[in-house]
């Protein structure tokens, strides 16, 4: 008898702990959709602020606006951490042009990050299309030289996954330039990361990397509607040129910060959890989903812990990085502290996929520590967050490293992102208020929930 009343006990027992998770979760989504912050700081970072190159002043207004809201949070510490970051600019609008005999068809491009520009006057070329790197390899310098490569492959709309689409076909965007130029050619126009036809061009890094300046070429992507327009104006006229003509310039390093603001452990405060996304973003528009969302939902699940009057476990860190989208300097930077100061990260969280419906979280860490995750489904079930899956879990805190270390990535529905991403329509009119605060719920809950019972050696 006494056998079955322990079973009975212990049964009660762990029954009890999930009802307080249950309720607690219950009580941070209902917080969230109805006294967050994170629309309102969106809405200031996107409208009163804009686009957040590195190195820009807008850049350094964002930094500034974001530590003094968490200071009003009442947090126990709100610092900047110096980070050295490169400085790139747009310059003039750019200008691009199909010359098919006497017609001239005007294109929407932008500069790729990092590009130099053409000379003053633009680059008129002819024009040859290729698919792929390997592809590029095979004509050689025999049919390149003197050319500008079009990259023409787009993503795959076969996969539910978008993401996986944007893997498969960003590295004509990255190392486009780097190895056109190996053949001789005079520019490269990179068709835009998006599976919408649309007349957006999404800009995005790129590099040179060992390539002497003297053999840089400029690259810029081109819209999707001017993607398919080209391609088809080539079928009928392979001998077709194309003219663009952009003015970026690049410029020596210059001091930024990541901004952090910190909620001491009551137990463990050795023990640090940080949850954090990019402040910085591209030039083109106000970068709401890429990534005003993520750090507006990472600043809010410190918020919502202050409202509750929670007192984690554990230190409970926000980190707002800068320079992810052309350099990873920021993320960088505070892994290089955080080993230089001994510092013991055992849980990391991003949110860097855009301000939409959350779905559920990429994880990487033990496999331990992956079944943790997972035991915490059946709570996020009323919330219709249930994908759970190993995999990138963000740039920032990829290089984040500890003895032990378990990370996770917000995963919202992605179908609609690429439609934004890197464009001059990730303005803040594409968030959606009650997704993106949806989002900072199911981050906030899931750091409660590893801070209460802390992750597996």
């Amino acid at each position: 008898m006494k056998k079955y009343f322990f079973f009975f006990l212990l049964y009660s027992g762990v029954a009890f702990s999930q009802n307080n998770d249950a309720q607690n979760l219950k009580e941070i989504y209902k917080l969230s959709l109805t006294n967050s912050k994170c629309y309102s700081w969106l809405d200031y970072l996107s409208n009163k602020i804009g686009a957040r190159l590195s190195g820009s002043a807008n850049a350094e207004k964002a930094i500034q606006y974001a530590k003094g809201e968490l200071e009003t949070l009442g947090l126990d510490k709100v610092y900047l951490q110096e980070v050295m970051v490169p400085k790139w600019v747009r310059g003039e609008k750019e200008i691009a042009y199909i010359k098919d005999d006497k017609t001239k068809t005007n294109v929407p491009i932008c500069a790729l990050g990092g590009s130099v520009a053409t000379a003053k006057n633009g680059i008129l070329a002819p024009v040859i299309e290729v698919h792929s790197l390997d592809e590029l390899a095979t004509l050689g310098a025999e049919k390149i030289k003197g050319k500008i490569v079009f990259f023409n492959r787009p993503m795959n709309p076969e996969n539910v996954d978008t993401f996986k689409s944007y893997g498969g076909c960003v590295d004509q965007r990255g190392k486009g330039a780097y190895e056109a130029s190996k053949f001789g050619a005079v520019g490269v126009i990179v068709r835009s990361m998006n599976l919408r036809l649309d007349d957006f061009p999404h800009t995005g890094a790129m590099g040179y990397k060992d390539l002497p300046k003297e053999q840089w070429i400029p690259a810029a992507a081109i819209s999707t509607n001017g993607a398919e327009l080209l391609s088809k104006s080539l079928v009928k006229n392979p001998n077709l040129q194309f003219y663009f003509k952009q003015s970026c310039q690049k410029f020596d390093d210059v001091l930024s910060y990541n901004v952090i603001g910190e909620i001491k452990g009551s137990e463990h405060p050795e023990n640090i959890m940080i949850v954090g996304g990019h402040l910085d973003s591209w030039d083109l528009a106000d970068g709401s989903h890429d990534d005003g969302a993520g750090i507006v939902q990472s600043m809010e699940v410190l918020h919502l812990f202050k409202t509750m009057a929670y007192k984690p476990k554990n230190t409970i860190r926000a980190v707002l990085f800068i320079n992810e989208e052309n350099g990873g300097r920021g993320g960088d930077k505070y892994n290089e502290l955080a080993q230089k100061n001994n510092e013991n990260h055992i849980f990391a969280m991003e949110s860097d996929s855009g301000g939409f419906s959350p779905r559920g979280f990429t994880i990487e860490g033990n496999e331990a520590n992956f079944k943790k995750v997972l035991g915490f489904k059946e709570l996020f079930d009323p919330y219709q967050v249930q994908d759970f899956t190993k995999g990138h879990t963000g740039s920032d805190i990829e290089p984040l490293k500890s003895k032990n270390i378990l990370k996770a990535g917000l995963k919202p529905d992605s179908q609609r992102y690429f439609d934004y991403h890197h464009a001059a329509n990730d303005k803040f009119d594409a968030v959606d208020k009650r997704e993106l605060e949806l989002g900072a719920a199911t981050m906030a809950s899931l750091m409660y929930l590893v801070d209460q019972t802390g992750i597996e050696p």
